[in-house]
C-alpha cells in the first residue's frame, strides 16, 4: 500500500498500462511450461509470448504486432485443450490492449496527377 493511501482493496493502475496483457502472457508461459507432451510449434508460440510480454512491459505495443503475436501463438497452441483457457484470456487481453491505443490515423494513398 502506499504510505498515505487510504483506499481498501489492491491497488490498481488507472490507464491500464498492459497489465492485463502481462498477466494473461505470464499465465500462459507458465500452463506451457508445465504443459509436457510434445508440441512441434512450442518454440513459436514461447518467441511470441516473450515479444508480447516486452511490448507490454514496455509500453510499446505496436497493434501490427500484437495482432500478428496472438496469431502466431493461436496457430501454435489453439488446438491443444488443456492450454484453451489460458490462450482465450491472452487473447482478449490483446483485444484490451488494442482498444486502449488510441485509434491510428487512416493511411491516404497520394494521388497522382492527372495526364
Amino acid at each position: 500500500m502506499v504510505k498515505g493511501d487510504r483506499s481498501e482493496g489492491p491497488v490498481r493502475p488507472t490507464a491500464g498500462g498492459g497489465v492485463s496483457l502481462r498477466t494473461a502472457v505470464t499465465r500462459l508461459e507458465r500452463e506451457l511450461a508445465g504443459y509436457r507432451r510434445f508440441l512441434p510449434d512450442r518454440a513459436v508460440a514461447e518467441e511470441e509470448l516473450a515479444e508480447l510480454e516486452r511490448q507490454a512491459c514496455a509500453g510499446t505495443a505496436a497493434p501490427e504486432q500484437l495482432r500478428q503475436s496472438l496469431l502466431l501463438v493461436a496457430a501454435a497452441l489453439g488446438s491443444v485443450s488443456g492450454l484453451a483457457a489460458a490462450v482465450a484470456e491472452l487473447r482478449e487481453a490483446v483485444e484490451q490492449e488494442l482498444n486502449r491505443q488510441p485509434p491510428q490515423p487512416a493511411t491516404v494513398r497520394a494521388r497522382l496527377p492527372r495526364r
